[in-house]
């Protein structure tokens, strides 16, 4: 049985620090509900203070394995479910339709996490058929989003990760990870690990509207030059790339990822998969309503005319004559300032398994 044939939800609150407009219905739900005047001015009241929260996750194993040829990684770790940072480009917010919550608030509020993860990486490691590849660490959802300071997740995997000298990819828009410099850097030094930093703006304007709870532009500028000065290979990934929104900044973008050490760099054209069409719309409409309909139409031309096509290597990039203007900027620039678009190899012939409690020990040959 379809959706009841309701007005689409559109439960239009403004929170203070979050990036969706309302908490539309995600799209496996049979009913759709509505925030509806009764005529006692009740629509027009300030909206309670949402609250994040965490509930337990128990998943059984913890490492994700992928075959998707465009990405660069075939196995991942993410700490966390959802992610309070509240970007509202994120390309994962639709995830969260799987477990009957929405894509919009819900997403960044109603949160997921995974305390039995650490033991279940030992586990998984020391299987006698592992062949160890770099793991990405929070790819879907960012492994230092807020709730980490207190649960120190991602630090816990990465404990593990170092101390069996298993490779490792990490990706974020925090300074957090700044924390755990002393386990990175040192995996570092030893060709074991590589950081990406995403970086969409360098306007704290649009930056505070658009990824309300990430650190400021300035702020991830500054962990770029941290981690470099540790000696970790950093990329600057500016992404996503929005038509007449961040577009313009590409080259400023680069250029200071250069000045702050970055050794490499990457961009992604806007993804917006299932219901992030609608929530980024809403919020264009919201925040920019005077540029709103050319942002929508200049994605559309390069997706072939669709809000999103997933097709592998062009869901991406994009296609068409825009897109492969984007492109050629970017080669142009990486170029000039002698940024790496690769990225940085990392070793697998130094892994150690754990040894488990009642397991045999293997011999190194």
């Amino acid at each position: 049985m379809g959706r009841t044939a309701v007005v689409e939800v559109r439960e239009r609150f403004h929170h203070r620090g979050r990036g969706a407009v309302s908490n539309q219905t995600g799209r496996f739900e049979r009913e759709t509900r509505e925030a509806w005047d009764d005529g006692w001015d009740t629509i027009e009241e300030k909206a309670p203070p949402l609250v994040t929260t965490l509930t337990k996750e128990t998943p059984r194993m913890i490492i994700t394995f992928n075959k998707s040829p465009d990405i660069h990684f075939d196995r991942s770790i993410n700490p966390y479910r959802g992610c309070e940072h509240g970007c509202v480009y994120c390309f994962a917010r639709p995830t969260h339709a799987y477990h009957g919550l929405s894509a919009g608030l819900d997403f960044e509020s109603k949160l997921f996490f995974k305390p039995d993860g650490p033991d279940l990486l030992l586990k998984e490691l020391s299987r006698p058929g592992y062949v160890p590849r770099p793991i990405a660490l929070g790819v879907n959802t960012d492994a230092y989003q807020p709730v980490e300071r207190e649960q120190k997740l991602t630090r816990r995997f990465l404990e593990i990760l170092s101390e069996h000298n298993h490779p490792v990819s990490l990706l974020t828009k925090s300074a957090l990870i700044q924390r755990d410099l002393d386990l990175i850097g040192p995996m570092a030094e030893k060709q074991l690990c590589r950081v990406g930093v995403s970086i969409t703006t360098l306007d704290a304007k649009l930056a505070r509207r658009m990824e309300p709870r990430a650190a400021a532009p300035h702020k991830r500028y500054e962990t770029v030059k941290a981690l470099s000065a540790a000696g970790v290979p950093v990329t600057v990934m500016a992404a996503p790339i929005i038509p007449a929104l961040n577009e313009a900044e590409l080259e400023a973008l680069l250029e200071a990822a250069k000045e702050n050490g970055a050794i490499g760099a990457g961009y992604v054209l806007l993804r917006l998969p299932h219901e992030l069409k609608d929530i980024f719309h809403e919020w264009l409409a919201e925040h920019y309503p005077d540029r709103a309909a050319r942002v929508i139409n200049l994605l559309r031309d390069m997706r072939g005319g669709k809000d999103y096509d997933a097709d592998w290597y062009t869901r991406g990039a994009g296609q068409g004559p825009r897109a492969k203007l984007i492109g050629q900027r970017f080669a142009q620039t990486v170029r000039r300032l002698g940024l790496q678009p690769q990225r940085t190899a990392l070793r697998t012939d130094l892994f150690q398994p754990p040894v488990l409690k009642g397991d045999q020990y293997r011999m190194n040959l």
